[in-house]
């Protein structure tokens, strides 16, 4: 004769089989027989009665979703449903400290992204220097850079593309760098 606890236990097994077959009674059995106690994990979780009242509905949904593929061989069917009220409680009460955010009107002004006149014209001035200078270059020297700073190759692709060893590709963008540097300089940028 088995004892009222494996009776409970295997009443719950077999409500959860049917819930998962998509029987409503099932499902109504199982939430008069667990309600209590996933409500107690989730109160005690959550810290607020109306909170707790709405992960309980979570959680009976997830249930009713996923009770076909709950496996009696892998633990109690009252343990998996509190992992499910737990599993979901947590989620809500991490959930809060996320949307704990300022009102609108209390956020501090961002700064405007856009560029004012004065810099707007002293950094295209300064592009125009930079590109004259570049222009300037070498044709081998210029097409090295641009395609270094611009096209982000590596000095070993560089190479390749050009036919060249990697030491004299690095001499062309250092030397390049250097001439653009002293341009620069001359020019006043």
């Amino acid at each position: 004769m088995q004892s009222a606890a494996s009776e409970a236990r295997l009443h719950l097994i077999e409500q959860l089989a049917r819930t998962g077959q998509g029987e409503q009674d099932a499902f109504r059995t199982v939430y008069v027989l667990t309600s209590a106690k996933l409500f107690g994990i989730c109160l005690r979780i959550c810290g607020d009665r109306a909170a707790a009242e709405d992960v309980l509905h979570d959680v009976y949904m997830i249930v009713w979703k996923r009770a076909g593929t709950y496996e009696p061989c892998l633990g109690s069917p009252i343990s998996w449903l509190a992992t499910i009220a737990r599993n979901r409680a947590i989620d809500w009460r991490r959930s809060q400290t996320r949307q704990a955010a300022v009102p609108l009107d209390d956020a501090p002004d961002l700064p405007d992204p856009t560029v004012d006149a004065e810099a707007g014209m002293l950094l295209d001035e300064a592009s125009r220097g930079v590109f004259a200078c570049l222009a300037a270059l070498e044709s081998h020297q210029g097409n090295a850079i641009r395609n270094a700073f611009f096209h982000g190759f590596t000095y070993a692709e560089l190479a390749e593309r050009h036919c060249v060893p990697i030491g004299t590709m690095k001499s062309w963008i250092r030397r390049g760098l250097r001439q653009m540097r002293h341009n620069l300089e001359v020019a006043g940028h």
